[in-house]
């Protein structure tokens, strides 16, 4: 915390913005947690589950991006990469042996 000498209104400024930093922080890790397990269905083979998880993984990054916790070219970049891994996926068929 700041000492005795700083200007309250930067005290106030460093206790927004350690709320902000707290609650974004809650909003990156659920959206790394929703990632793994949409490449963990991907790697399972699961196309069905595949696919509905990249919509609601491309709903969860839109609002992080809404609410200020991510760049909206980092969410960009992070929903084309996603779709281009379940694409591949969903073009590779698993043949029987």
């Amino acid at each position: 915390m700041p000492g005795k000498d700083v200007r309250k209104s930067a005290v106030k400024t460093f206790a927004q913005s350690e709320r902000a930093r707290l609650r974004h922080k809650a909003t990156r890790n659920a959206l790394w947690t929703t990632e793994k397990k949409l490449r963990a269905a991907v790697e399972a083979g699961d196309k069905n589950s595949a696919n509905e998880m990249l919509r609601s993984q491309y709903a969860a990054l839109d609002k992080a991006v809404k609410s200020g916790a991510m760049h909206k070219n980092q969410a960009n970049r992070k929903k084309s990469r996603l779709g281009k891994l379940v694409a591949k996926t969903a073009a590779v068929e698993i043949k029987p042996e």
